[in-house]
C-alpha cells in the first residue's frame, strides 16, 4: 500500500500530543501526560492559550456551538463527553458507554465518537444517546469528516504498530471501509484543515500534516 505524504512535522506544545483538532486558523493540542491543553497557531504551532481541562483531554472536535471533548477523570480514567466553550468553561454532557471512549468527529449535524479497541464509532446526540454504530473492523486511532466522507485511522498497536487510513461514505446503508494509505508511524487522532490532514506522532512529541496519494 503506498504511503501518505508528509508535509510538515514540527515539535508539540508539550509532550505526547493526544487530542488533536482545527478550527481553521488554530491547532487544538493536548497533552495526554501533563493533561493541558492548547490553542497553537496552525502555521507554527506557537501557543497561543494554555487552557486546563477538568481530566486528561483525549479528543477534541470543533462544532458551531463549540468544542466538544473526550476527558478522562479518575484512577480509572473514566471517559466522559464534554462540551467547551471560552465563555462558559466546560460542561460535563454524559457517560461514555462503559465509561469506554477515544476520538471525536462532526459532520456538519451529529457528533461521531469512537471506541478504540471494539472498532466502532458512533453518532450520539448531547445526551450520549447512540443511534448509530459503524463498524471499522480494526482498532481506531481517529477520525475525521471531508466532504461527506468519514476518513479513519485504523489499526493496531500490538506488534510495533501497524496503521493506515481508511475512508467510508456514512450515506450508505452499511458503509464499505477501504484503505487508501499507509501510516507508517504511531499515529493519534485525526484533523482536516480544508487543505491537509494533521495527526500526532505521540511517541516523537510531534504534530504531523499530511495529504494522501492520488486516487
Amino acid at each position: 500500500m503506498v504511503k501518505i505524504t508528509e508535509l510538515t512535522r514540527r515539535p508539540a506544545p508539550a509532550v505526547t500530543p493526544q487530542a488533536l483538532a482545527t478550527d481553521g486558523a488554530h491547532l487544538w493540542v493536548s497533552s495526554r501526560d501533563l493533561g493541558t491543553l492548547y490553542k497553537c497557531e496552525a502555521a507554527t504551532l506557537k501557543v497561543v492559550e494554555e487552557i486546563d481541562p477538568p481530566g486528561v483531554v483525549w479528543a477534541a472536535v470543533s462544532t458551531p456551538d463549540g468544542w466538544r471533548f473526550t476527558i478522562g477523570k479518575g484512577l480509572n480514567d473514566d471517559r466522559y463527553g464534554y462540551r467547551y466553550t471560552p465563555e462558559t468553561g466546560f460542561a460535563k454532557l454524559f457517560a461514555c458507554p462503559e465509561f469506554a471512549g477515544s476520538y471525536l468527529s462532526f459532520d456538519g449535524s451529529s457528533l461521531y465518537f469512537s471506541q478504540w479497541y471494539k472498532g466502532e464509532i458512533h453518532r450520539v446526540d448531547d445526551a450520549g444517546k447512540i443511534t448509530r454504530t459503524i463498524r471499522v473492523e480494526a482498532e481506531v486511532s481517529g477520525h475525521t469528516f471531508v466532504d461527506g466522507w468519514l476518513y479513519v485511522l485504523r489499526g493496531t498497536e500490538q506488534n510495533g504498530e501497524h496503521w493506515s487510513m481508511a475512508r467510508l461514505d456514512p450515506r450508505e446503508k452499511t458503509p464499505v471501509v477501504s484503505d487508501v494509505a499507509a501510516v507508517p508511524f504511531a499515529c493519534r487522532s485525526l484533523a482536516f484543515d480544508g487543505e491537509k490532514f494533521w495527526t500526532n506522532h505521540r511517541a516523537a512529541d510531534e504534530v504531523v500534516s499530511f495529504s494522501l496519494p492520488p486516487r
